[in-house]
């Protein structure tokens, strides 16, 4: 019995490492699609060649240059009417764009006469026998009504043909600089340099056109101010000189002479206010010293002659009392007289205060609104004569505008076209095209599931490939191994021997006596496998007996035409001996047994006691014993069998098993402990190695497929 050895689980994940961009398998991968990328390559090439030389239509290009004067100097400063263009960059985007306006390009169209010329209205090419703009139509009215079709205006005709004239010209600013240049592109260099120069000159001439109309605007705007200001200071002059004459006010000197005179009139209120007060208030006491007697009155009115009269009334004088009485109401009245006086004098200069406050109160406001007339006319006089002034230098300004531009260097006619530039179209071909064969290489290589090189499918699998076989060209299965016998150095054969010494050579010591060969799915070429290694092991000279372990398809009769009724269930249950149940073949020159159909379950068999010993007997009685079992995804046959064998052989289609069976399929076996001794890469297909780029891996085999 085998050893068992537990599969490997590492080489079955994934690994770590498997997103990573493998830089020399990418190479390896485009040189072997080498032949595609120079395909791909030669047929962009021819494309590009075909378009630059058959299908391109030459244009040609024309520039022109433009210089922007900045800040140029006027004949007369006037900033604010006729100024020159600065030099930021703001300026000269604005420029660049007003040469692309469509305002100026209609004046080209319309100057030039371009809606007469095909390139330009395509209404007038003739009409293509099939366009996309034709077939979208066509398939637009399949699944929807027609839309109404407006008619075509003679603005809608010119709009399109300046479109197409923008296409065809371009303008840009020189780095560092105030030069402009416009580039035309047409089909004719006559008409490319003459467009060119022309645009140049409408530019030029709008610069001054505007400037002309800015300067015209001005003087009317101008004109009709200067009228306006002259008729507003007619009218304040006369308002002045209406008031002037009108008022009473002489001039400020006269209202100041008014206000210093209610000044004096003012202190002297004061003081005869104060002198009234005094007047009153000595009245008062006299009438009161009156009422208190003759002491009290002579003391208050301190009057000499009252003193005498008194001075007789104390000394009993006759006639004293009288006097004294008679001099009393003299003081009295005279103090009255003085009390009255003073009041008048207060009351007359209250008069003339009031009248002098009255003639500064109205000549102040008619100050003031001589002064506001004055400063009208003032202000209004100003604006006419600035008005005025500037009237007459925009006057003077018109006809001598200058443009703001100056062409720098007119366009000369190309002589030869500037478009398509074949060699760069060609270069560009070939890269565009190695390019595409490259991606379709990588994406087929990305799209690709099987197993094409050993070196994939160990890296897959973590199993080694202990052999190679090519596909045998037989047309029937029964001459495989005549194909085989005939052909000793054929590839085929060279590849069975190489799996032989591979088996042989795996474990020197003891050497596998049963090998079980199976696969994923059936079509892998397992059978015929084992047919030509049993074939190949019995030259050696070795007993080697192949058994059908396939009891549910038996396709071991389309390889041979052996009569045998029996088969290997016939020797297990008694009913035959072994003798009787093998055939010896010739040209395999090894014994067959045969499977047999049974109506028990072919993996009950398989795992009973009586199959282990049937198998233990043969080895006694054989070198090497094949068992060709069903596929593994298939039945389960093959992990039960594999229990009793001592190599495995797990064959895969070259270049149409999945991956992914193929990884199941090794994994089911690694479930119940069945060790794969390798893998074989089968039914490999030489010319389809030498498309796909892989034949300088089976460089084994090269050299014999034209065998």
């Amino acid at each position: 019995m085998k050893q068992r050895q537990v599969f490997p689980e590492g080489p079955l994940q994934d690994r770590d490492n498997e997103n990573e961009l493998d830089l020399s398998n990418l190479l390896r991968t485009l040189w072997r699609g080498k032949l595609w990328i120079a395909l791909c390559g030669l047929l962009a090439l021819l494309l590009g060649g075909y378009y630059a030389y058959g299908l391109a239509v030459p244009v040609y290009t024309a520039k022109t240059a433009i210089a922007l004067e900045s800040r140029q100097e006027q004949v007369m400063d006037i900033e604010s009417v006729v100024t020159g263009l600065g030099g930021d960059q703001s300026t000269i985007n604005t420029e660049v764009e007003v040469l692309r306006s469509r305002g100026l390009i209609e004046d080209l169209v319309m100057d030039m006469y371009l809606l007469e010329d095909p390139e330009f209205n395509t209404r007038l090419q003739p009409a293509p026998r099939l366009s996309i703009g034709q077939v979208v139509d066509f398939v637009r009215s399949l699944v929807s009504e027609p839309r109404e079709t407006r008619p075509i205006t003679e603005r809608a005709i010119l709009d399109s043909t300046i479109n197409q004239v923008l296409d065809s010209i371009s303008a840009s600013n020189l780095r560092q600089s105030f030069v402009f240049e416009i580039t035309v592109t047409t089909q004719d260099p006559d008409k490319s340099a003459a467009m060119a120069n022309r645009l140049a000159e409408l530019y030029i001439q709008d610069q001054i056109s505007v400037k002309f109309e800015k300067t015209e605007q001005a003087t009317t705007w101008l004109s009709e101010r200067v009228s306006g200001l002259q008729i507003e200071l007619e009218t304040a002059q006369a308002k002045l000189k209406d008031f002037s004459t009108n008022t009473e006010l002489v001039n400020a000197e006269t209202l100041a002479a008014l206000n210093r005179q209610l000044k004096d009139l003012r202190d002297r209120r004061a003081t005869l206010i104060a002198k009234a007060e005094t007047a009153e208030d000595r009245l008062q006491i006299l009438k009161e010293a009156r009422e208190d007697g003759p002491a009290a009155f002579v003391e208050v009115a301190n009057d000499p002659a009252l003193n005498q009269v008194y001075r007789r009334l104390q000394d009993g004088s006759v006639g004293a009392e009288t006097a004294f009485e008679t001099r009393a109401d003299a003081l009295i009245t005279r103090a009255e007289l003085e009390a009255t006086r003073a009041a008048s004098q207060v009351n007359a200069i209250e008069a003339s205060i009031s009248e002098v406050s009255t003639r500064i109160d109205n000549q102040s406001e008619e100050l003031v609104i001589l002064e506001q007339l004055q400063r009208e006319v003032e202000a209004s006089r100003l604006l006419y004569e600035a008005f005025l002034s500037r009237l007459k230098e925009t006057s003077i300004q018109q006809g001598i505008q200058q443009a703001d531009s100056r062409m720098l260097s007119r366009a000369v006619v190309p002589s030869t076209p500037s478009a398509p530039r074949k060699p760069r179209v060609l270069a560009l071909s070939l890269i565009l095209g190695l390019m595409v064969g490259a991606g379709v290489v990588l994406l087929r290589e990305m799209a690709q599931n099987t197993f094409r090189t050993p070196e994939g499918l160990e890296g897959k699998t973590g199993h080694s490939v202990i052999g190679q076989i090519p596909k045998i060209p037989a047309k029937h299965r029964r001459n495989v191994l005549e194909y085989i016998s005939q052909k000793p150095s054929s590839a085929a054969a060279e590849s069975i021997r190489n799996l032989r010494t591979s088996l042989l050579l795996a474990n020197l010591d003891t050497q596998p006596k049963v090998i079980m060969s199976t696969s994923s799915v059936p079509g892998e070429g397992k059978t015929t496998q084992s047919l030509t290694l049993a074939q190949n092991f019995a030259g050696l000279g070795a007993k080697v007996l192949l058994i059908e372990g396939d009891i549910r398809r038996r396709v071991l009769d389309e390889y041979f035409q052996h009569d045998q009724r029996h088969g290997f269930l016939s020797v297990i249950s008694g009913e035959v001996p072994l003798e009787k149940a093998i055939v010896h073949d010739e040209t395999l020159k090894a014994d067959i047994l045969y499977g047999e159909k049974s109506n028990i379950n072919a993996a009950d068999l398989f795992s009973s006691t009586t199959f282990a010993d049937f198998i233990m007997g043969l080895r006694e009685q054989y070198d090497h014993i094949i068992i060709d079992t069903p596929p593994v995804l298939a039945v389960p046959d093959a992990r039960v069998i594999g229990q009793l064998v001592d190599a495995v052989i797990y064959t895969v289609h070259w270049d149409t098993t999945p991956q992914r069976q193929v990884l199941d399929g090794l994994k089911s076996l690694q479930s119940v402990n069945v060790r794969v001794s390798g893998l074989v890469l089968s039914q490999i297909d030489g010319n389809k190695m030498k498309r796909y780029g892989y034949a300088d891996s089976y460089g084994d085999y090269s050299s014999y497929y034209d065998t």
